[in-house]
């Protein structure tokens, strides 16, 4: 079960590393209706920017690749 969870993590810090690598930056914004009805929601609301910074990509790749690395050499079965 170990062994299946770093190599979870594993990949998926090293696509996070990769996207990071590809992508100069990203907008998130919440989907709200144009026509609410309800006053506490606000029918416009500015987007977040998210710009990972110089050393994300990189870091999280090599982060992602050494937990691949650790995760083959837990060994299949723990004794106990």
């Amino acid at each position: 079960m170990w062994r299946a969870f770093f190599w979870a993590v594993g990949v998926f810090t090293l696509l996070l590393g990769a996207q990071c690598l590809l992508v100069d930056k990203a907008l998130l914004r919440k989907r709200v209706a144009e026509k609410s009805n309800l006053p506490w929601i606000k029918a416009k609301q500015r987007p977040q920017e998210f710009v990972p910074p110089d050393w994300a990509p990189w870091s999280l790749l090599s982060l992602g690749a050494i937990t691949i690395l650790y995760s083959i050499t837990i060994p299949r079965r723990a004794a106990g």
